[in-house]
């Protein structure tokens, strides 16, 4: 059932499709929204999403993980957690070649955004130079860059800023109240800082949650209300439905419902009417149905390829083809990049790198 609001203090639904953007969102107002009637949802999301966007663009990332395994932190989740045994082996971080012959391959494939994630808790001086690294020449490529190290202090934020970063991914996961059930190597506080530290270093932020981890429905609210308070509001939301990896503590959590999904989706379209909502993890086990429902909702951003870090990721063939059901295209990015000679800078900076031990030997524990 979908959430009911916990006073009968009236709500000013009409809030919902007003053009201007709020941080002042109450857990009653977000409540009221979760718990309307479905059709009135859409609709409401519909009109908020038509006032900023292209409804019929998507726009398309891949994400590759540049180091997997290992992870020193606890999150019940996660295939990567070095807490559990999931079957996942340890690997080191990835040479630059790979990972800019894996952003070719992506571009080539229609994304407009290359996405780079490793295990850590937070990246050690010597893998920050080689990521650094990364950054600058996927940037060559003429693709937006994004990478998810785990916590970052303001030196690296600024750091990986001037290196050419466009968006640093770390996740709220869940409600404060719920954040403990589910991680207790790194406090709220200590994400909602990383958070800070990438909007001082003057990078754009990709933060969202995990839905059907066992949450109440009042969670969903509170997460959402979170993003909602940053300033300015995240301009990438990821919104993810749990991916039950046998080995972790969640692989027999409970399916979560999946209009119960579609209306999270939803509200993070009203509540953040600017903001990309990326339909994230958990695609892989969505009908096509479920993922136009979501499309309809104000979702316009997902992950494209092969693979979503460790878990599954629908093929670029199936994703095309819906797609061309539902009369998708992909977000075009702007940039005035000429092709050829940011294909020869990429080469030329390849060739400088070719006698640097950091461009054969980038490993990290």
């Amino acid at each position: 059932m979908p959430a009911q609001p916990h006073d009968n203090a009236p709500v000013d639904l009409t809030l919902a499709s007003r053009p201007d953007l709020r941080h002042d969102w109450s857990l009653e107002e977000i409540e009221a929204l979760f718990a309307l009637p479905f059709n009135d949802l859409m609709f409401r999301a519909q009109q908020v999403h038509r006032a900023h966007f292209d409804p019929n663009a998507v726009q398309v990332s891949t994400l590759l993980s540049i180091k997997t395994g290992a992870c020193p932190e606890d999150c019940k989740y996660c295939p990567q957690s070095g807490h559990y045994n999931t079957g996942l082996g340890k690997e080191k971080l990835l040479e630059i070649e790979k990972v800019v012959n894996q952003a070719k391959a992506a571009k080539e494939a229609g994304a407009s955004r290359f996405c780079m994630g490793a295990a850590w808790r937070s990246p050690r001086e010597k893998d920050l130079e080689v990521v650094m690294e990364m950054v600058s020449q996927v940037k060559a490529l003429g693709l937006e860059t994004c990478m998810t190290l785990g916590m970052v202090d303001v030196d690296q934020a600024k750091r990986l800023s001037e290196a050419g970063l466009d968006y640093y991914n770390h996740n709220l996961d869940t409600s404060p109240g719920y954040y403990g059930e589910i991680i207790t190597t790194r406090t709220y506080a200590d994400r909602l800082e990383t958070l800070s530290n990438v909007r001082e270093a003057g990078m754009k932020v990709c933060s969202g949650g995990i839905l059907g981890m066992g949450e109440a429905p009042r969670d969903r609210a509170a997460l959402l209300q979170q993003l909602v308070r940053l300033e300015p509001h995240p301009e990438s939301v990821p919104i993810n439905m749990l991916v039950k990896v046998p080995g972790t503590p969640m692989e027999n959590a409970e399916d979560l419902d999946p209009l119960e999904f579609i209306r999270a989706i939803a509200v993070a379209r009203i509540l953040m009417p600017k903001s990309h909502v990326r339909l994230s993890a958990g695609r892989e086990q969505m009908d096509e149905s479920t993922q136009a429902m979501a499309f309809l909702a104000g979702a316009n951003s997902i992950f494209y390829g092969d693979t979503l870090l460790t878990t599954g990721n629908p093929q670029v063939e199936r994703d095309r083809a819906l797609f061309d059901k539902l009369g998708l295209h992909p977000e075009q990015r702007e940039t005035c990049a000429d092709d050829e000679k940011t294909e020869a800078a990429l080469e030329a900076a390849m060739r400088e790198r070719q006698d640097d031990a950091m461009f054969y030997d980038a490993t990290g524990a």
